[in-house]
């Protein structure tokens, strides 16, 4: 079973005792909870690049717009925990929002050309309450490595570039999306879908693989590529609107003419149910 701690000095604590006394390195995979075989995947990489792994559980509360749905936003705790002790998890952080945030922070990070489109555009202020919480998570842990799903791929690129730019001593290791035996993205929002929106879900897996085709046949058009996935999600029943669909190279820069290695990035509503996906055009997802 992992150590469950609770609070930020007992997780510093055990983190500098590991480190420093015994040598050992640390691996951190911060999540929102009710984990599922992505997370399973961020915790199997972490325990082959280090001697201990940390999974955090927080469902943070800045990240999240105030139409969102933080409030219904799964938690299980004690099933989490449970998913933590078959993965070999030392230690679990899971902290209180008033430990998170003893006072409401005043402190806001903006990244010029990366929090600002796509989920910036559509969720205004969601990436200044990641990069906050992120840093907060690191600076308490201080783990030799942290690990982020490309699931999330933009999110991912503003970590990355969160790090960099105030060079903080951890690497950030990417690791691939999951996918479900049907090609779904593992998500903890998969279970607010009913058996028939997951049937419509399914077009956004369905639509990377159309794309693919589309460009080995020749059409590398960008504009044309993402007319046609939106024309074929826009078929399925309980699609109500997609909020966007774009093809960037892999800094997430506009591309007018793709090329093996850009990104698909969408962001669609299936029935109540909010999905993001990417892909990574090339042989490597087939």
């Amino acid at each position: 079973m992992p150590t469950l701690f609770r609070k930020s000095k007992e997780i510093r604590n055990y983190v500098r005792l590991q480190k420093c006394e015994n040598g050992r390195s640390i691996g951190l995979v911060p999540t929102m909870g009710y984990l599922h075989d992505g997370h399973r995947e961020l915790i199997r990489q972490s325990k082959i690049q280090n001697d201990l792994t940390i999974v955090s559980i927080y469902v943070n509360p800045l990240q999240f717009g105030k139409d969102e749905d933080f409030g219904r936003y799964p938690r299980d705790l004690e099933r989490d925990i449970l998913v933590c002790e078959e993965e070999g998890v030392d230690a679990v952080f899971a902290p209180s929002d008033e430990e998170m945030y003893p006072e409401s922070p005043v402190v806001n990070i903006h990244m010029e050309g990366l929090s600002d489109i796509l989920e910036g555009k559509f969720r205004p202020g969601h990436f200044n309450g990641v990069c906050v919480v992120v840093l907060k998570l690191l600076n308490i842990v201080q783990p030799d490595r942290a690990y982020f799903g490309e699931k999330d791929y933009q999110q991912l690129k503003v970590v990355q570039r969160l790090v960099k730019d105030l060079s903080l001593p951890v690497e950030i290791v990417p690791v691939r999306t999951v996918r479900d035996t049907d090609g779904l993205a593992f998500s903890s929002r998969n279970t607010y879908l009913s058996p028939e929106e997951r049937e419509s879900a399914l077009s956004l897996y369905k639509s990377f693989l159309l794309a693919e085709k589309f460009i080995k046949s020749g059409n590398t058009q960008a504009d044309l590529i993402k007319e046609v996935i939106r024309d074929f999600i826009l078929r399925h029943p309980h699609v109500r609107k997609i909020d966007y669909v774009e093809i960037t190279d892999e800094d997430l820069r506009p591309v007018q003419e793709v090329r093996e290695g850009d990104r698909i990035l969408l962001a669609v509503w299936v029935g109540n149910t909010r999905l993001i996906d990417n892909w990574r055009i090339g042989n490597a997802n087939l």
